[in-house]
């Protein structure tokens, strides 16, 4: 059983609009296995409850009018034998609707939770790291060849249809990776290593979040997914294995000038320059992100922000204020805005 299209319509409206102050993003909408088979097995359920209701209340509501009486009739009166039969007989068909009922969740949740361990079983075509900080996302590519190795930051692109596994730990509190419309959470905890399966069934741009309170900033460790055809994705994982590109003009020189001898190099990396610092993202392709910080657009404006005071955009992160000059923090992000 299934609920009507409208109904299913007017649901995942209701969601959307729920979640339209951070994006659209809900398990509903699946767009991998694992969301599509918890989402199949949500409408089984919503749909059967939703049939039990309205019976239960049209039950309720005839019961109501057939049994008024005046106060004169308020007496007891005894059952006749048919009017027992009948009563034996509706309750003793409730009680086994409602064991078939409870027998089928039980067989359909069965289902789906083999169903979503199997795709662990397959082997993985694509490896990812991924490593929670306060509060970003650090997504590293894995390849047997360290050459070939990926790093992003808050970003992460697959290839449709092709089984993708996560590595997932964390650097200091818990965290827990959640893409609703890919699949479930799962947490990532210090000192502890987990493992998690996607496979996603569709290309698109999707949400997804931290979904365990880990400090100030929770609200704001965002993260994209990108999901595309396999030649584009091998488009991109390879323009990712490129180093930095060399910059064009004085201005852009400049700028990298000022990030390899300023204090950038302490914390970030640009590969092909000296910058190799490892506790904040790489920067070697920063201006091809969607969202500076995990929060806020990639644009110049909003670059120029947070080079400056990134405190301003989001309080609390680790990145302190830099005292760069007017032109100096002009050429810094003409630099980085090269970097795509």
């Amino acid at each position: 059983m299934s609920a009507s299209p409208i109904l299913r319509a007017a649901v995942i409206a209701a969601c959307s609009a729920a979640v339209s102050c951070t994006g659209s993003h809900h398990m509903l909408d699946g767009a991998g296995e694992h969301a599509r088979r918890v989402a199949e097995l949500w409408w089984l359920m919503f749909g059967v409850l939703a049939v039990v209701y309205v019976l239960v209340c049209a039950a309720i509501v005839a019961a109501v009018v057939r049994g008024r009486r005046s106060p004169a009739d308020l007496r007891m009166v005894a059952a006749s034998p048919a009017q027992e039969r009948r009563m034996i007989i509706t309750v003793s068909a409730t009680v086994a609707a409602t064991a078939v009922i409870l027998f089928a969740f039980l067989v359909a949740t069965y289902s789906t939770s083999d169903a979503l361990s199997s795709l662990a079983r397959t082997p993985a075509d694509v490896t990812i790291k991924i490593t929670g900080q306060q509060w970003w996302w650090d997504v590293e590519y894995q390849d047997p060849v360290p050459s070939n190795t990926v790093t992003t930051a808050n970003l992460m692109h697959i290839p449709v249809g092709r089984t993708v596994q996560l590595i997932l730990v964390s650097a200091d509190v818990i965290h827990s990776f959640w893409v609703p419309n890919l699949a479930g959470k799962k947490d990532l905890i210090p000192g502890h290593q987990n493992t998690m399966w996607l496979k996603a069934e569709r290309t698109g741009r999707f949400e997804g979040l931290c979904g365990e309170f880990c400090g100030l900033q929770h609200a704001n460790m965002r993260l994209t997914v990108v999901v595309q055809s396999e030649q584009d994705y091998q488009a991109w994982l390879q323009s990712q294995r490129l180093a930095a590109a060399e910059p064009s003009g004085d201005l852009e020189r400049r700028g990298r000038e000022v990030f390899v001898r300023g204090p950038c190099v302490m914390c970030h990396s640009i590969r092909g320059t000296d910058a190799a610092g490892f506790v904040a993202p790489d920067l070697t392709h920063v201006a091809s992100r969607p969202r500076i910080g995990s929060t806020v657009p990639n644009t110049r404006e909003h670059l120029l922000r947070w080079v400056r005071d990134s405190q301003e955009i989001k309080p609390g992160n680790r990145m302190p204020p830099l005292a760069l000059s007017h032109e100096d923090l002009d050429a810094v992000v003409a630099y980085l805005e090269t970097l795509k």
